[in-house]
Order: C-alpha cells, then sequence, then structure tokens
C-alpha cells in the first residue's frame, strides 16, 4: 500500500502546501511505516519499532536522527525540558511512534508543539497498535 492509498486516515492539515522534497520523505515515512507495521503487526514496545522504522529509513537512504533533543526557549533562556522527538527524518519530517490503545488529543498536541518549537512543517503520529497502520496514522502540516 501506498501512501495515496490512504482513505479515511485523518489529515490534521490546515490547506497548507509543503515542497515537493518534503512530500516524498513524507511518503517515504508512510511507505516504511506500513512495511514495518506488516512485518512486526501490533503488540510490541514503541521502542522495537522506532529501532526498526529507523532502521527502514536509513536503509531507503534517509538521514534518520533518533531521540532528538528538543530545547525550549522562553524569553531568551534555552532550557533543555528532557523533550525528545523520536524520529527526525532528513531534517525535514517528525515522527513519533506509539503502540497504545488508542490516540488521544494530548498526543496530537504534543505533536503540533513539537512541529512548532522545531520549525519542522511535517509530523507524523503512528499508533502501531493498530490492527492496520492507516488506523493508527495521523498527518500534521504546519
Amino acid at each position: 500500500m501506498k501512501h495515496e492509498d490512504h482513505e479515511g486516515h485523518e489529515d490534521h492539515e490546515v490547506g497548507l502546501r509543503l515542497p515537493p522534497e518534503i512530500e516524498k520523505v513524507g511518503r517515504e515515512v508512510v511507505d516504511a511505516s506500513i512495511k514495518v507495521h506488516r512485518a512486526l503487526g501490533p503488540g510490541l514496545l514503541e521502542s522495537a519499532y522506532e529501532h526498526c522504522l529507523a532502521h527502514e529509513l536509513a536503509g531507503r537512504g534517509l538521514v534518520v536522527r533518533r531521540q532528538v533533543g528538543l530545547p525550549i526557549e522562553y524569553e531568551g533562556l534555552r532550557l533543555d525540558a528532557g523533550y525528545r522527538l523520536d524520529l527526525v527524518v532528513a531534517d525535514a519530517v517528525i515522527v513519533e511512534v506509539k503502540a497504545v490503545e488508542a490516540i488521544s488529543r494530548l498526543y496530537e498536541a504534543q505533536l503540533l508543539t513539537y512541529l512548532r518549537l522545531s520549525g519542522l512543517r511535517l509530523g507524523f503520529l503512528l499508533n502501531f497498535n493498530a490492527v492496520q497502520l492507516r488506523q493508527g496514522l495521523r498527518r500534521f502540516v504546519r
């Protein structure tokens, strides 16, 4: 299944267009996530999915950084508050990996905040505990 085949997945965009190179990275993230989910299925720890997804994306020639620190800047003060982005792909896309019963609004709000704080525009929230990954896939553009 390709990214374009995801009918019914929620798309959290407000009519924003992304550059084609970022969209291409986004498609690779979705395709790689589906491959990992098909191979492993639901029921594992988030760290297992994160590690396998990073491996799959790197195998596709993308630069992947895991557990990237995200400091908070407030009134000229830079705070390391312990926030970590699960994956940053090609310095363009944030991927947050979950293995939970359901995606909560809190996870969605966190990803939107991560996008704003990082200055990146595209993010994915992936719940690998879904029967089919498209049920656990959320795309966010800011």
